[in-house]
Order: structure tokens, then sequence, then C-alpha cells
């Protein structure tokens, strides 16, 4: 394994920014692969920058939830956990319906064009991480309108958690993208026309496809650990 081929820091960047964005990519591509640990100073040398930015980056990493940090082997890429994806998708599935009804009547012109400019942004960006950073606040806006409520908070924690595993699984099947962004459109335009049935019909197809993506990875990749779909 190698990450020399990602290149060096440029006049535009610190360390720390290359050593994140360098390995966030061969994470991402699976370069370096779900499970593996995350050795600093191995790191270090093969992209030619400090430990410094190494460790800096590492902690960025566990942040977006690509990293975990284990008490006994130190910096791992994460692992998918098939049963927690699982959960977690059962979960929004049961719970995202009752969230349609509630907002589409009152969510605003504003928020749907909020809405709208991060759809433009994921049909255009190229970089896994960002599509799926994008993806998750496009699906937050929905829930705006009922900001504070215990429905929308219980359905940030599942979004958020689910976010790393949406990250992880780019890598594995990108051609997922397409679909996905395809369906973000016609979601916004069911909300526009306040069509509360198939907008619930289409959030449940996208949430289970997304699972599906996932599952069928799992099976076909298992070394990989990771899934494949970029929706939800």
């Amino acid at each position: 394994m190698t990450l020399s081929r990602l290149g060096t820091p440029g006049r535009n960047r610190t360390a720390h920014e290359y050593a994140r964005e360098a390995l966030r990519a061969a994470i991402l591509d699976g370069t370096l692969a779900s499970g593996s640990r995350l050795l600093q100073t191995d790191l270090a040398q093969q992209l030619g920058v400090s430990t410094t930015p190494v460790r800096e980056a590492l902690r960025d990493l566990a942040t977006e939830g690509l990293v975990v940090f284990d008490p006994n082997r130190g910096a791992l890429v994460r692992s998918l956990d098939i049963a927690e994806v699982e959960e977690l998708y059962e979960l929004r599935m049961a719970l995202e319906p009752i969230m349609v009804r509630r907002v589409i009547s009152r969510v605003t012109e504003d928020q749907l064009d909020r809405a709208d400019a991060l759809r433009r942004q994921m049909d255009a960006s190229d970089d896994m991480a960002e599509w799926a950073e994008l993806n998750r606040r496009f699906h937050a806006v929905f829930n705006e309108v009922d900001a504070g409520s215990r429905l929308a908070g219980l359905l940030s924690g599942l979004r958020d958690s689910a976010t790393p595993y949406v990250r992880i699984s780019l890598g594995a099947k990108p051609q997922q993208v397409p679909q996905a962004n395809a369906e973000h459109t016609e979601l916004l335009a069911l909300y526009r026309a306040r069509d509360v049935d198939r907008a619930v019909d289409l959030t449940l197809h996208h949430l289970q496809a997304t699972l599906t993506a996932i599952q069928e990875t799992q099976r076909t990749e298992p070394a990989r650990g990771a899934g494949a779909s970029p929706a939800g």
C-alpha cells in the first residue's frame, strides 16, 4: 500500500490539509482498507510530512467518522458494522414518514431553495466526502420546520450516525450517485407540490435503496468492509 500517488502539499494547502485530504481519499477509494491500523510514523513517511499534521488529520477524520481510535490498537479505518447500519435505517424508515407528513405543508420556499442549492452542489461534486456531507445537509433542511422537537432530534442523530457509512461506501460504488441525485430532484418537486403521499413513498424508497446497496456490497466485497450507496 502506498500513498505517494496522492501528490504533495501545494502552496494553497498546509501539511495538515494535505494529509487530511490524502488520507480521506485513500480511505474512500479503499487504498486504506476497512479496519487498517493507521500508524502515524508510517503515514508521515509515505506522505512526506511530519507526524504532527498526520496526527491532526487523523483527529479530523475521526470527527468525520472515517477513523476510530481504539485504546489498544490506536487509530483504525472505521469498519462497516452491518447490524448498526440496518438498525439505523430501520429506525429512519419508521420515523422519516412521520416527519414528512408533519412538515411538508409548512416548509418554506426559502428552505426549498436552499435544499435545491445543495442538490446542485451534489450534482456537480466528484468528491465523495463532500457529496456525503452535502447529502446530510440536504435532508436536514426539510426538518428545520420542526426544529427543536424530539422527533427532529432523533432523526438528526440517526442521520449523523449514518453519514460516515455513506462516506465510506461511496468509494465502493460511486455509480450509485446519479440515481440518488435524480431522486433528490424528484423529492424536491414533490415537496414543492405538497404531495405528501408520494413524498413519503419516495423517502422510503430512497432509504431502502441505500440499505439494500450497502447490504449487497457487504456480501460481495466483505474484505473492504464498506457499503455501496450514497443515498439517504
